[in-house]
């Protein structure tokens, strides 16, 4: 850790704020074409951790599905310190893992399926309509997890992550790109968070 990463830690340490309990990453499939890519996720899972987050999530937008397949196997072989959970395109099981990756599983589709699984419910009598409320429909959402953070690399725009569960998360965008990123943009990240009075929506 260099010198200025060290002067951020510290500020982080010494500020009476509070640290973000979830943290999320939005990241494409071509940032982990780059050479190192992996080795950075695995970083980001290290300092994330360390920095008292108890989850974390990454979504990875995916332009070609035939790539899925590649990517599940190499997240799922990261070396990390919490347990990790892939989904992609297709699945519906909730995820229960302190690390929560999704491969090209957009919001859209997510709430889609939550919205159909809760269609059935209703059908099959074992829901009414006037049930359905924001508990019914996050428990059927396969990443029910609320981010307080959401870090996005290369640019502003997020495309459909997570559009129901991110709707009050702290946004934070970076120029810097995927391979680029170090822990010194991670703690700015939080730094940034710290400074933050979160509204919620009001």
């Amino acid at each position: 850790m260099g010198l200025y990463d060290r002067y951020l830690a510290a500020r982080l340490r010494r500020s009476d704020a509070t640290l973000p309990e979830t943290v999320a990453l939005v990241i494409t499939e071509r940032d982990l074409l780059t050479d190192g890519a992996y080795a950075t996720l695995e970083q980001f899972f290290e300092w994330a951790v360390q920095y008292e987050a108890e989850t974390v999530v990454v979504y990875v937008s995916v332009l070609d599905e035939e790539a899925v397949p590649t990517l599940r196997r190499e997240l799922a072989d990261l070396r990390t310190p919490e347990p990790v959970a892939v989904r992609g395109p297709g699945d519906a099981a909730a995820v229960d893992a302190p690390i929560q990756i999704s491969i090209g599983l957009g919001g859209q589709s997510e709430f889609a399926t939550a919205v159909r699984k809760l269609a059935e419910d209703v059908e099959s009598g074992d829901l009414s309509p006037e049930e359905i409320d924001e508990a019914a429909v996050e428990e059927h959402l396969v990443f029910p997890t609320v981010p307080d953070l959401v870090i996005k690399t290369g640019a502003e725009r997020l495309s459909d992550f997570m559009i129901w569960q991110s709707v009050y998360s702290e946004l934070y965008f970076t120029d810097v790109n995927w391979r680029n990123f170090r822990q010194r943009d991670y703690l700015r990240a939080l730094r940034d968070y710290q400074e933050r009075q979160r509204r919620f929506g009001r």
